[in-house]
């Protein structure tokens, strides 16, 4: 492990170093997650930059150098402040609920934050909440006879699903559905070429079901994880 990693551990796991000597320091992680994550809801990931964010603060660049090492830890902060905690396990509910309400949970806060999305991208040292997330969906899938490494390729799963949606919702803004932008944007082409695309035409024409596709992408990760479940567990 790098040393900017070894700096992310430190700052995400084990918090800021407190000096023995000298002022008290003015600025907290929170405070400065938080001043981070204001930034890039209001402008976006690539808008962030220690000077903006000591901006806000009312401090200079240098002086958030002494609590964060550089862009990379500040982000890993961002992402550990905005990321909601993981819906808590709830006694009653089996693995498929708990996996549902995950996944759309998950959803919320990417699309509350789309940033999330970038800032969430390529290997990197998760936080306490972030692993949380992780926790979840392993623990919710133990003692039904899948593997270790089963049950974490579920969780990837499953996130790759939401993100999908969610880079799609980001696409259409904050105001618009990505499933009813592109279906509207189709329907047009649809209408005038019916003879050359007869069974898109007739789906289009359906009544209902459209704008559903988290859930519909989910209900059908789960169907196969079900599968599997029974599979293992000699059922037919």
């Amino acid at each position: 492990m790098g040393q900017a990693a070894d700096d992310t551990v430190r700052l995400l796991w084990d918090g800021p170093t407190r000096p023995t000597r000298g002022p008290k320091p003015s600025l907290s992680l929170e405070r400065i997650a938080a001043a981070g994550v204001e930034v890039a809801d209001a402008e976006g990931l690539a808008a962030v930059s220690m000077q903006k964010v000591a901006g806000l603060l009312d401090h200079t660049k240098m002086s958030l150098y002494r609590y964060v090492p550089g862009k990379a830890e500040l982000v890993a902060l961002m992402v550990e402040s905005a990321l909601a905690e993981p819906p808590a396990t709830t006694e009653g509910l089996d693995w498929r609920e708990q996996l549902t309400a995950w996944a759309q949970h998950l959803a919320a806060s990417f699309i509350r934050h789309p940033w999330l999305l970038d800032a969430t991208l390529g290997p990197r040292v998760p936080g306490p909440r972030e692993l949380a997330w992780l926790e979840r969906v392993v623990a919710a899938l133990d003692g039904h006879g899948l593997s270790g490494a089963e049950r974490m390729d579920a969780a990837v799963l499953l996130a790759g699903h939401v993100r999908t949606i969610a880079e799609q919702a980001r696409a259409a803004g904050p105001d618009g559905s990505p499933e009813a932008e592109f279906l509207a944007a189709l329907g047009t082409v649809v209408h005038r070429h019916a003879d050359r695309y007869p069974a898109v035409a007739a789906a289009m024409a359906e009544p209902g079901g459209h704008d559903r596709a988290l859930d519909f992408g989910l209900d059908r990760i789960l169907d196969g994880l079900a599968v599997l479940i029974s599979r293992r567990a000699g059922r037919p």
